[in-house]
């Protein structure tokens, strides 16, 4: 089996170690995953992909681009193409993926759920601009599944009725006055951090957090209520 989707790579070797033959380079979860490297989400090597012979392509209709997904299947291999967009859809297509795969529902899958159940909004309702890249500036848009994710923990997209989902808007316009009470930086796509993000918006309070926590659906969920929520709490 090949995966060309990070969060799914981490799901099906944390699930059955061994059980993939490739994944791609920005598959960095677990830390210790040794398989055959096919390139990037983007740009994987069909023809290395091909060569592994793998029973299954794990894709995303998101992180992965159709031509490459219809190289694959020209070639002969089945490809499994997921649609995450909430977390509902996260834990839905989770099960499918491992079926899929031939596996029962893991433990950590039944934490994950119970962590989400449980969870509580880090503190009153705030809204937010949640970036994902700068020069240039984009942001979270509509129908994204972070901006689901940060929802359930009480903040709210300001951009989630966009009618892009991951628009580009300048940043006169992300910091005017009043539009939002918080500014969440995660660490991927874009690499924000202390010293590269919250300056440019001065004045308002800025979540710096996991990335892996916000964006990926596979064992990070079952952490990220906790590990989301104490970042939130903590930009005040």
């Amino acid at each position: 089996m090949v995966s060309l989707v990070p969060s799914l790579t981490e799901a099906v070797a944390v699930t059955a170690p061994g059980l993939l033959v490739g994944a791609t380079d920005w598959c960095a979860h677990p830390e210790d995953l040794e398989v055959a490297r096919v390139g990037g989400t983007k740009n994987p090597d069909v023809a290395r992909i091909v060569a592994l012979r793998p029973g299954l392509v794990l894709a995303n209709e998101e992180e992965n681009r159709r031509p490459d997904l219809d190289a694959l299947r020209a070639a002969g291999l089945d490809v499994l193409v997921t649609r995450v967009r909430s977390l509902p859809e996260a834990f839905t297509e989770l099960t499918r993926v491992l079926g899929a795969c031939g596996l029962p529902r893991p433990p950590w899958l039944e934490r994950a759920e119970a962590a989400w159940r449980a969870a509580v909004p880090a503190g009153r309702d705030r809204a937010a601009v949640v970036p994902v890249w700068r020069r240039p500036w984009m942001v979270l848009g509509r129908d994204t599944f972070a901006g689901d994710v940060l929802l359930r923990l009480g903040v709210r997209n300001v951009y989630a009725d966009h009618a892009e989902r991951y628009p580009r808007v300048p940043l006169a316009e992300l910091t005017t006055p009043g539009r939002a009470d918080l500014v969440v930086l995660p660490d991927e796509p874009y690499a924000f951090s202390a010293g590269d993000g919250p300056e440019a918006f001065p004045g308002l309070p800025a979540a710096l957090v996991s990335g892996r926590h916000l964006t990926w659906y596979g064992p990070s969920l079952a952490e990220a209520p906790a590990v989301l929520g104490a970042a939130l709490a903590a930009a005040r």
